[in-house]
């Protein structure tokens, strides 16, 4: 006999399985594509992840960014003062967010818009809040990468 899943269980299986649809990683002909539910442990210990980025990771940002901190946390939060963020410049990096439409006729919902990490630390936190800004993936140049010294 099947034994019937909580409401509270139930979600929780529905988080979980969730969460893993924002961990991923892709990659076309000019980019590479970051899930951003990925922690930088994470990233470090996937073996699809080309090893010049993790080597990045390692050697520049582990010093200022806790490894257990995710992509979209990272993003969310950081400023243009930052180390990080010139590495991250450097590699041309681009964010791709889900926002709030802001329709005329008020129609609710998401749209997808992709932001360079310049655009994306111009907002501040609180701004990005009020946009209804949600990070979902991290784009990084092939030739950026390819150029980027180690």
């Amino acid at each position: 006999m099947e034994k019937k899943r909580t409401d509270l269980e139930q979600k929780e299986l529905n988080n979980i399985v969730n969460e893993n649809d924002f961990k991923y990683y892709m990659q076309d002909i000019e980019r590479y594509y970051f899930g951003a539910r990925y922690n930088y442990n994470e990233l470090l210990n996937n073996e699809m992840v080309p090893f010049k980025f993790k080597t990045i990771i390692s050697k520049y940002l582990k010093d200022d960014v806790d490894l257990d901190t995710t992509l979209e946390s990272h993003f969310f939060y950081l400023n243009k003062d930052s180390f990080d963020y010139r590495v991250f410049k450097q590699l041309r990096s681009r964010i791709r967010v889900s926002e709030y439409k802001n329709n005329v006729d008020q129609s609710r919902g998401f749209k997808e818009k992709v932001y360079t990490v310049e655009q994306l630390t111009k907002m501040s936190p609180e701004e990005k809040l009020s946009k209804g800004i949600i990070i979902r993936e991290l784009i990084v140049s092939k030739l950026a990468l390819f150029a980027f010294s180690v």
